[in-house]
């Protein structure tokens, strides 16, 4: 059997203000790799969505189409959308075959989709999937809980931590990021005062 091609490590973190998916860019085919710098994160329906995967490369590819289609779908909800592309890949006779995790975000939601019908939002704004996860969690975990970094710069940091583990992963890192914040009313600015009428003058 021809060995497949693989890419790996993404991490999804979520922080004051900011929405940040990082991927490596390692491909490995069997025991060799093929590609340092493939581009496994996206942004998706206008620039709305994040969208990162690990796993077969042809696969994931896939998975993107299916789940810009499942968006354009919803209007951009991303949890319908999510529901809907893992109705599909759990119940099409092809898709259900495809080897691939995705994480994905928009300004209000981190979620982890998988082929067996899992859409798992984590508690902590954080998810890491591919042969490097469970390194580049360990380090998201630990500076999230000890530095004041953003979460583009915890992504990246926690992805170089994985690359010097995980051989299935590089440190040629790419990060996406979005804001998550919206204008608050105290932030709009003041209107000015009514010009208040003049004094009458008093008779001399």
């Amino acid at each position: 059997m021809t060995p497949r091609p693989h890419a790996t490590t993404i991490v999804g973190v979520r922080r004051a203000g900011m929405v940040a998916i990082a991927g490596d860019g390692q491909v490995t085919v069997g025991d060799v790799v093929m590609k340092h710098r493939a581009a496994k994160v996206r942004r998706l329906h206008r620039d709305t969505v994040l969208a990162g995967f690990a796993g077969a490369v042809a696969d994931a590819l896939t998975l993107f189409d299916k789940f810009e289609q499942q968006l354009d779908r919803h209007q951009g909800h991303l949890l319908r959308a999510s529901v809907g592309l893992a109705k599909e890949w759990r119940t099409d006779r092809f898709l259900r075959h495809l080897e691939a995790m995705l994480i994905v975000a928009n300004r209000d939601q981190l979620l982890l989709l998988s082929g067996d019908g899992e859409i798992i939002e984590p508690d902590d704004d954080l998810a890491a999937i591919g042969s490097g996860g469970p390194y580049a969690l360990a380090a998201a975990k630990a500076l999230l809980q000890n530095t004041d970094l953003d979460a583009a710069e915890v992504a990246r940091r926690s992805l170089v931590i994985a690359a010097s583990l995980c051989i299935y992963t590089n440190d040629e890192i790419t990060v996406e990021t979005l804001s998550t914040e919206t204008a608050a009313v105290g932030d709009l600015p003041a209107e000015a005062p009514p010009n208040q009428p003049a004094a009458a003058e008093e008779p001399g």
